[in-house]
């Protein structure tokens, strides 16, 4: 077999998906701050693997298939499993249809983003990122589990919501960025971007992680904001164009 330098990212990826194998084990055995920290080291790995694949230009397709099979099981089974067993099982039924949600979902998001794909860099993703939802879960868990006493109070009520809005998001038109590259190009093209994304990694350090669940929440909001001005705007153009029309036709009939 003929190793190439494509293997460099992969072993990145093969790391991310023993990672989510990892949090499954934890997961298995009731330590949940174990699997939220596993999943985090996933996605750690899963950014890793894009950057290496970029500065040894070795991006190819097998690289996104195998990135895509290993997200299923990191972002996708190891949180489905993870929500369950750390209070979604209390629900019975509709706690197995809910926790099963990020799984299903991301299973249909990653298949409907390799089919669009063309090329290998992005400006922006239709729909919220796996990795980003995995990460969303697990700090909310990382913010209100306990061990040993779970979720209570409002926290236990606001899990089964966010589980299912951030799978629904996963399949949706809303637009999120990609994170920035830092380069000069990348720079002068989307400044407001780079320092959106550097100011919320500044209040996560310096919050020493207490605000990662409240920041990335901000950031999930500001997509959809973004995408509902947008489509108003689409919308309001629409009409414009579409009473100009009605105008021309008028005049000529006159």
């Amino acid at each position: 077999m003929k190793i190439t330098r494509a293997v460099v990212p992969s072993l990145f990826t093969v790391l991310n998906v023993f990672c989510g194998f990892l949090a499954i084990l934890y997961t298995s055995q009731g330590r949940i701050e174990m699997a939220v920290w596993f999943i985090i080291l996933a996605a750690v790995f899963d950014s890793f693997d894009g950057i290496v694949a970029r500065i040894t230009r070795s991006s190819s397709q097998f690289g996104v298939e195998l990135d895509s099979l290993a997200d299923v099981v990191s972002f996708g089974a190891a949180p489905s499993f993870m929500v369950y067993q750390a209070h979604l099982n209390t629900m019975d039924n509709w706690g197995v249809i809910i926790s099963s949600m990020p799984l299903v979902f991301g299973a249909v998001r990653l298949a409907r983003f390799n089919v669009q794909l063309v090329g290998f860099d992005k400006d922006h993703f239709k729909g919220l990122p796996i990795p980003f939802q995995a990460i969303t879960i697990c700090a909310f868990l990382l913010e209100y589990y306990t061990q040993g006493y779970g979720l209570s109070g409002w926290q236990s009520q606001a899990l089964a919501p966010l589980v299912a809005g951030l799978s629904l998001l996963m399949v949706s038109k809303v637009t999120y960025d990609t994170f920035p590259k830092f380069t000069r190009r990348e720079l002068k093209a989307h400044p407001w971007k780079a320092l959106g994304f550097t100011l919320a990694g500044l209040a996560v350090i310096v919050s020493l992680g207490r605000y990662l669940f409240l920041v990335l929440m901000v950031m999930i909001l500001f997509g959809i904001v973004r995408s509902l001005v947008m489509t108003l705007k689409n919308w309001a153009l629409h009409l414009d164009k579409d009473a100009e029309e009605e105008s021309e036709v008028s005049s000529i009939d006159i």
